[in-house]
């Protein structure tokens, strides 16, 4: 082991015997009897493997049985990292993500620096379709996070009010909104890979109105997909679907058909249809979009996890700024199984809005 302390953490003194780790409470942890021993504390750097860093403090007068027992308390405090393996990155890229690192470190609780987390999101590979104001920011925020593969479908030409700070820029106007996401993706990470291939991603993204048969394929595909959405002043993220084993969009669609029995045609009509220009403001693209991106890197960084977008949305509704999540169970009439535990199909046609 080559002890470090958690990149993040700030070390401030309680009082002259007592050092803590971090400054929010929640993840705060105060160590008493620290005074005579604290030099040790500038020695937790990863250069050193353990008995060279009680070598190191004994030459600055920490007795060695000492040092073994900080080391101890650290290490049970949760606040050491064995120091990562390097990433294969270059040094402006792997600066870029120290950030990220840290925050998977401290969120995950893991000992290695947040290594292997960032090593699955490097690994994995999130197509987005639609890439207007709110999905181009998804991409761009996926991208600057780590994910190694992002790409964008949207043949659609870009339009002025498709642009946002994090995503297309007037240089984009009137090309397809696809190449002005990867553009986009390409500022925030140069790194990542954007090109479209026919390989089946690890995420689906779809920040619109989504056509039957493509929400079938990814069901059939066994694809799990995240719908995102904002207009009307309101932003909804989810439900992320794991095929088979969560509800579906026809699910939610059928749970909205039985409270409204009117609702299939109206669906009808906002699939093919759109409201211009979208009220969907600036912030309020910013704010589903980070959500979303959220939602994404919880399912790409831990496999079998079940982010709280499975069988639910999450709901903004301005002026409020408050978001509320809704559940949306599985409907036990709806072909995709989930409802019955019979597994996937193909189902019949699907759409989101």
């Amino acid at each position: 082991m080559r002890p470090k302390l958690k990149a993040g953490l700030l070390p401030v003194w309680r009082d002259r015997d007592t050092l803590q780790f971090g400054v929010d409470p929640r993840r705060a942890v105060a160590l008493r009897g620290m005074g005579e021993v604290a030099a040790i504390v500038g020695l937790l750097d990863g250069s050193r493997d353990r008995s060279g860093l009680i070598c190191a403090a004994q030459q600055q007068g920490v007795p060695a049985a000492a040092a073994e027992r900080v080391l101890g308390l650290l290490a049970a405090a949760g606040v050491l990292d064995d120091f990562p393996v390097q990433l294969p990155l270059s040094g402006l890229v792997r600066d870029r993500l120290g950030p990220e690192l840290a925050t998977l470190s401290l969120a995950y609780g893991d000992g290695d620096g947040g290594t292997r987390t960032l090593s699955r999101r490097r690994a994995a590979f999130v197509r987005v379709h639609g890439a207007g104001r709110t999905g181009a920011c998804v991409a761009t925020f996926l991208a600057a996070s780590g994910i190694g593969h992002v790409a964008c479908a949207d043949p659609g030409p870009a339009q002025a009010a498709d642009l946002a700070p994090a995503g297309l820029t007037e240089a984009d106007l009137g090309a397809p909104r696809q190449l002005g996401a990867a553009r986009a993706v390409a500022r925030a990470a140069p790194e990542v890979r954007t090109r479209d291939d026919d390989a089946l991603p690890d995420l689906v993204i779809l920040t619109g109105p989504v056509l039957p048969d493509l929400a079938a394929r990814l069901v059939r595909d066994q694809v799990p997909h995240l719908a995102v959405w904002a207009g009307e002043a309101i932003g909804v993220v989810g439900p992320l679907v794991r095929p088979g084993r969560s509800a579906c969009l026809r699910c939610v669609d059928r749970r909205k058909a039985d409270a409204d029995p009117r609702w299939p045609m109206i669906l009808a009509q906002a699939t093919f249809g759109r409201a211009e220009p979208q009220a969907c403001d600036t912030v309020l693209a910013a704010m589903t979009a980070a959500l979303a991106s959220a939602q994404a890197l919880a399912l790409v960084d831990r496999a079998g996890a079940a982010p709280v977008t499975v069988n639910g949305t999450l709901e903004v509704v301005l002026p409020d700024w408050q978001w509320r999540r809704r559940t949306w169970p599985p409907h036990p009439a709806c072909p995709c199984g989930a409802g019955t535990g019979t597994g996937t199909g193909a189902g019949d046609a699907v759409t989101v809005r």
